[in-house]
């Protein structure tokens, strides 16, 4: 507004969410509260760039994710979803999220405290230009996943997002993480390594879910594992070296070693890894980080269940 104060605006219809957003900001230095708002009513420009937008995500006349998606192609303020608070899906909701354009995920009640750390932790979301959106299409939300959203409905969702054999991400939304994990580095200036990891012929679902288990013991909760195709798996590592990467490949192979996992005709799963990083000479864009990893992991292969790292 013209009092020089950045201001915060919700989507909801919740009355005790907006009680407790107003309450939140007027303890924030800089900030004032502009109430309820429409998604309609932000698209033609009720914000200003620098604001920030609250989406409910139990509320509204379509599904909140579907909402951030069409305003992050509109607006340059950044934006929030609001959620229930349940811990055991933050993970995939911070993801879904993100996915969406969203900068944050925020827990009911909204407090001072949380919504100051969100403030000074995220950054908006870029309005796409016109030459941009031809792009976007390509990264966009599936058909599958647009239906879920517009139903309002959760677990389809995140159907759309994971492998049904092992829990994993899927195909589609690695591409997605691909272009947002390289250019979250190359802006900021940070490590990101690319690995493909994967075994020779097929396996059961209980062996996929116990080697997905074991990326789970060697991942951090920032980075991205996937599913790339039926024995080979991508893994997006921000802030993180070939070194580090190396070290989480290396603890893989020992653990399906140590635990004995085996093929569907009985032979041990014998796993083979390709690492690529960025910053490196010879990656300009997101399709090379990949192609040298998809590389590296040939020749590992090729070596015998080997770990090859992209280092010319």
């Amino acid at each position: 507004m013209g009092d020089g104060l950045r201001t915060i605006r919700i989507v909801t219809s919740d009355e005790v969410l907006l009680n407790s957003t107003s309450a939140a900001s007027e303890n924030l230095e800089g900030w004032e509260f502009g109430g309820k708002a429409t998604v309609d009513a932000l698209r033609e420009g009720a914000c200003a760039p620098g604001d920030v937008i609250l989406l409910d995500v139990n509320s509204g006349p379509e599904n909140a994710y579907e909402s951030c998606r069409r305003l992050t192609g509109t607006s340059r303020a950044r934006i929030f979803i609001v959620g229930n608070g349940d811990s055991s899906s933050a993970g995939v909701a911070g993801a879904i999220a993100s996915f969406c354009g969203a900068s944050k995920v925020l827990s009911k009640p909204v407090t001072a405290s949380a919504l100051r750390e969100a403030l000074a932790g995220s950054e908006a979301r870029p309005a796409l230009q016109t030459s941009e959106r031809g792009q976007d299409a390509a990264h966009g939300l599936p058909e599958s996943l647009l239906q879920d959203l517009m139903s309002g409905s959760t677990q389809p969702i995140l159907r759309a997002l994971v492998d049904p054999e092992t829990g994993l991400f899927n195909y589609e939304f690695l591409t997605f993480k691909l272009d947002e994990e390289f250019k979250r580095a190359r802006r900021f200036g940070t490590p990101l390594s690319c690995v493909m990891l994967g075994f020779e012929g097929q396996a059961s679902e209980d062996v996929l879910r116990q080697l997905a288990g074991a990326f789970l013991e060697t991942s951090r909760d920032t980075d991205v594992l996937g599913r790339f195709d039926e024995s080979s798996f991508l893994f997006f590592l921000p802030n993180t070296g070939p070194d580090g990467a190396t070290v989480m490949a290396e603890r893989i192979k020992a653990i399906a070693n140590d635990r004995g996992l085996k093929d569907i005709v009985g032979d041990p799963l014998e796993i083979s890894a390709g690492i690529a990083f960025y910053p490196h000479v010879h990656i300009a864009k997101r399709e090379d980080l990949f192609s040298r990893a998809r590389d590296a992991f040939y020749r590992a292969r090729e070596a015998g269940a080997g770990l090859v790292t992209a280092t010319e």
